[in-house]
């Protein structure tokens, strides 16, 4: 996996990191994809939060401290650096913050709560999948979901449930997988156009991102 950094840019493959907890870096903004903010104790790796594009990272920064938590790309993202050197900004930045705060911690409750069944409804939600429609998504947009999903194991670590837990819990979800070869021909895009949430809109001719579990 292989990412870029320009002055001012990152771009991460899933799965990567973005940064580790300890190090020291600028605040960033997640434009595009999810990023997965992690607790390490030890081998254990435990999720505390998702930023969704608009969102802060790195806040610390701000304080001249080290990142608190561990970042990395829970799908493929793309991060821009905010600038923190106008100290007339740090104000409206952590306001931005603390209200991004108490929203993601009610999203990582009810990804920690309630059936596998609901945990991953809401997981699909935050990603822009229509979610309501899902039972009735024709085979080639259930697929395209699969494949924007991360790996089984990630998704299952998120979620708190075993791999074969939500493996079972998607098959209620999405119709079985199409039986025809070739490129899946519906996807969901992301943008960054509604920070604090993932807007998604299927489009007939983009690969999709992410690799199937």
């Amino acid at each position: 996996m292989t990412s870029a950094i320009s002055s001012v840019e990152l771009v991460c493959a899933g799965q990567q990191s973005v940064f580790l907890a300890g190090e020291s870096g600028p605040v960033w903004r997640v434009v595009q994809g999810i990023v997965r903010l992690d607790r390490h104790s030890g081998p254990v790796c435990q999720p505390v939060q998702l930023a969704l594009p608009g969102d802060l990272i790195g806040i610390e920064a701000l304080c001249d401290q080290p990142y608190q938590l561990g970042a990395s790309a829970f799908t493929p993202c793309r991060l821009e650096a905010v600038c923190s050197e106008d100290l007339s900004m740090h104000r409206p930045l952590l306001q931005q913050a603390l209200l991004q705060h108490m929203e993601r911690s009610q999203d990582m409750a009810q990804l920690r709560t309630g059936s596998v069944l609901q945990r991953l409804a809401h997981l699909l939600a935050l990603m822009g999948l229509n979610v309501t429609s899902l039972g009735y998504a024709q085979p080639g947009e259930a697929d395209a979901i699969r494949q924007a999903l991360p790996a089984l194991r990630e998704v299952a670590l998120l979620v708190d449930a075993k791999t074969e837990t939500v493996c079972r819990a998607l098959a209620q979800l999405l119709p079985p997988r199409s039986r025809k070869g070739g490129p899946v021909r519906a996807v969901r895009e992301w943008s960054a156009a509604a920070p604090g949430r993932l807007a998604s809109a299927w489009a007939a001719n983009v690969v999709p991102l992410g690799a199937a579990a």
